[in-house]
Parts: structure tokens; sequence; C-alpha cells
């Protein structure tokens, strides 16, 4: 009985494992579900996309794909280093006259604003790309084509922004296509680095005229929605001393002591908060000062990025940072044998707002809906880019990309090819084309739910 009971037991263990063994070479059924649009939204394309009007624009954005390289090459070659977007603005703001723009005007800032006056003018749409790149003075942009791929600095990011919404204002002016709301298309200033989306936050000013809805289009492809903005503080911290002799002038305060606090108590405490909850970063990202190594520093500073979509976890780790710094300037007084005290300058260099676009929101849906049409699968992402302005004013925003394939962003090899690249362009139409309506009565209001 009991050799029988053993054998059984061992038997029921081999099987056991066997079984285990074979589940875990099996793959691991998926359990998320293909992102699809509301079927009102789905609807909308639907009725759009059978009417000749907008199958013309399709047409027409592939007929004109030689002179949309033609205009993408031009206006890559044209400088627009940060901060120095001038020359560009003036040539994209003629390349949008010519497109047949109803009034074109450069702003205060340099941003270039294209309007196209829709049928009601109840509402105002905005479809934008940024003109700057991150690439200094002096960078060498010409285009170098081989095989089917450009390369040059910017010809992705985001002058294949610049160039895919142009065209869309040609395709609709060719077609005679009339909006119901008043269409803006914009090439907005200082999108990179420490321009600080500064073009938008001039554009969506307090007091400017109300803006409804607001699609950025940066990147390539026809697959990503960004409907979440990835909020960031970005700040230059100086401490700043007497400097001196490293022997005579011992006991004086040191400007590198503190900074060297001052981050570890910063990184000690940050890392304790961003180990849960919403994906939180922090850098120290650059560091300087001193002269020589016999001389205590009169100045030591860092600069410091800090990113979260979540507003309150960004001001939670922004907050650490300003205690860590003080606690570092006070240790550091308190320890000086001679002289006057150090001193600390803590300037904000960067301010990205944060925020989300709900999902259910009209904008999002129809976006969705679009890609949906041209059965490629969304991806609803998060990121840094000119709609986290009109997001975190409550603005309905999404950034969108341009179409086609590239890579090297930021880099000086950055490429792109044109791999069925009017689908990007359909792709923006629509989107613009639900949001602002056609003036024929099929605008979105008008399908049945």
């Amino acid at each position: 009985m009991r050799l029988t009971s053993a054998v059984t037991i061992f038997a029921f263990l081999l099987i056991s494992c066997l079984t285990q063994r074979l589940q875990a070479q099996q793959p691991i059924p998926s359990t998320s579900q293909k992102i699809t649009a509301e079927k009102r939204y789905l609807d909308e394309v639907k009725v759009l996309t059978d009417l000749p009007v907008v199958k013309k624009v399709f047409q027409i954005f592939m007929d004109m794909e030689p002179q949309t390289k033609q205009d993408h090459i031009l206006l890559t070659e044209i400088p627009s280093p940060p901060f120095k977007e001038q020359v560009r603005a003036k040539k994209y703001a003629a390349m949008l006259k010519e497109a047949g723009a109803d009034s074109v005007w450069i702003d205060e800032v340099s941003n270039v604003i294209a309007k196209r006056k829709g049928k009601s003018g109840k509402k105002t749409v905005v479809v934008e790309s940024h003109l700057d790149t991150v690439f200094p003075e002096g960078t060498d942009v010409k285009v170098k084509q081989k095989g089917d791929t450009l390369y040059a600095p910017g010809i992705g990011d985001d002058t294949r922004g610049l160039i895919a919404i142009l065209t869309v204002l040609k395709g609709m002016e060719k077609a005679s296509v009339e909006t119901d709301a008043d269409v803006l298309f914009v090439g907005a200033v200082g999108e990179e680095g420490l321009g600080d989306l500064r073009g938008v936050k001039h554009l969506l000013r307090k007091g400017s005229p109300k803006v409804d809805a607001y699609i950025a289009v940066d990147g390539d492809g026809i697959s990503s929605i960004v409907h979440r903005g990835l909020g960031s503080h970005r700040y230059r911290i100086g401490f700043k001393g007497p400097g001196g002799h490293s022997y005579n002038s011992f006991g004086i305060v040191n400007p590198h002591s503190a900074l060297g606090k001052a981050i570890y108590y910063f990184t000690t405490e940050a890392d304790k908060a961003t180990r849960q909850g919403v994906k939180t970063t922090y850098s120290v990202s650059v560091i300087g000062g001193g002269t020589s190594v016999n001389a205590i520093p009169y100045e030591s500073w860092m600069e410091i990025d800090m990113r979260s979509e979540s507003p309150e976890k960004l001001n939670e780790v922004d907050q650490l940072l300003q205690t860590a710094v003080q606690r570092a300037l006070k240790e550091e007084n308190s320890i000086k044998r001679q002289g006057p005290d150090l001193t600390v300058d803590v300037k904000k260099i960067g301010d990205r707002p944060s925020g989300k676009t709900e999902i259910t929101a009209p904008l999002v849906q129809r976006a969705i809906a679009v890609t949906n049409y041209l059965k490629v699968e969304p991806q609803l992402e998060v990121a840094s880019t000119n709609a986290n302005t009109p997001i975190a004013l409550g603005v309905p925003a999404i950034t969108i990309g341009s179409g086609g394939i590239g890579g090297g962003e930021h880099a000086l090899n950055e490429w792109w090819v044109n791999d069925k690249g009017y689908l990007g362009l359909q792709r923006i139409f629509l989107v613009l084309l639900t949001e602002a309506g056609l003036a024929t009565g099929t605008s979105p209001s008008a399908v049945k739910k």
C-alpha cells in the first residue's frame, strides 16, 4: 500500500513537471486588444473617404510627390538653428502664400501662420510643425541622396512635417475643399531644447484668438498618436564664492563642495521618489566650473533635466531638488573658516507642461479612426512635443507623424525615405477634415450616430 502510494505520488509529480515545462515552451496568449475607434467616428471617416472630392485630394498627393520632394530638399537646405529660425520662416511663409492660403503672416517671435478661412469660421483648427532644428549655425545641411534615402541634418525632424502640412494645403486648394472651420497652418519656432516650446506658448498666449483643436505634425510614420504630454523642468544652478588659492585661501567656501553635496542629496531622495508610480526621470546632465588644480573655484554649476507626464510627480521631484540645493548651501556655509558666504542662483531654463487629451476625446477618436481606415495599428503614446502646451491649456491636442520612414533624429546623418509618404499626407488631411468639417453638409456633426 505504501509502495503504491509512493509510485502514485511520484507519477503525479513527474506529470506535473512535464506539464509545466510544456506550458513554459508555449507562447503566452496576448491579452492586449486592438485599438479601434468608436463606431460613430469610423462612420465619419467612411462618409468622408467615399466622397469624390476626398478621393481627388488623395490622388493629388500622389501626383505631387516629385514637387513635394523638391520642396522638402529646398527647405531642408535653409538652416534653422535654435533661436535663429527667421530665414527659414520667411521662405516658408512665401511657400504657404503661393500654395493658396488666404492670409499669411510672421508674428513677433517668428512663427509663420497661414489662415485658410472656413465657411462659418465658428471653430479654429491648428495644424502645425516646427521650424527649428537642433543644429547650430555652420552645420552643413546640404541634402545628399543615396538610392531612395535622403540624408541631411533636420531632413525628418521636422522639415518633413513642414512640407507635409504645406502639401496638405496645396491638395485642399487644388481640389477646392472648403472646410466649415477656419484652419491655421503653422510653422512654429522654439520646439527643440532650450526653445522650450516658446513658439506655441506665444501662439496660445493669454488673450490670443481661441483655438478649438490642435494637430501637431512631428516624426515619421502613420501609426503614432501622441495624446499625453511629457512635461519637463530644467534648471541651471550655480554656486558662487570668492575663489582663491588652494593653500593660502583654505577655509573659504568651495562651490564644488556644495555642488557635490546638492547632487548627492537630490539624487538620493529622487531615487526613492521615482521607484514607484508614473514613470518620472531626472538627470544631472551638465556640470562645469573651476580654473586650475591649485585654485579654489569661484563658481560651480550644473544643468538638470527632470520629466514626467504627471504634473504632481514632476513637482515632487522639483521640490526635492530645491531642498537639496538649500541644504547643500547651508552646510557649506556652516563649515567655512573665513571669508564671505557662498551664494546660489537657481534658474529655470525649461518648463514644458504635462497633461493629456483623453482617449475618449473626439480628436483622439478621429485620429484612431483615420489610422484604422489606413489599416495600421494605432500607437497611443506619450512624448514631449508642441502639443504639450495646448494639452496643458485644456485644448484637445495630439501629435501625429508625417509619413514615410526616418531615423537618426538630432544626428548629422539623419535620414528619411519616401516609403508611401503620401499615406502620411492622407492621414493628416483626414484628421484635419474630421475636425474642421466639410462645408458641404458632410461635416462630422452631420454624420448619424
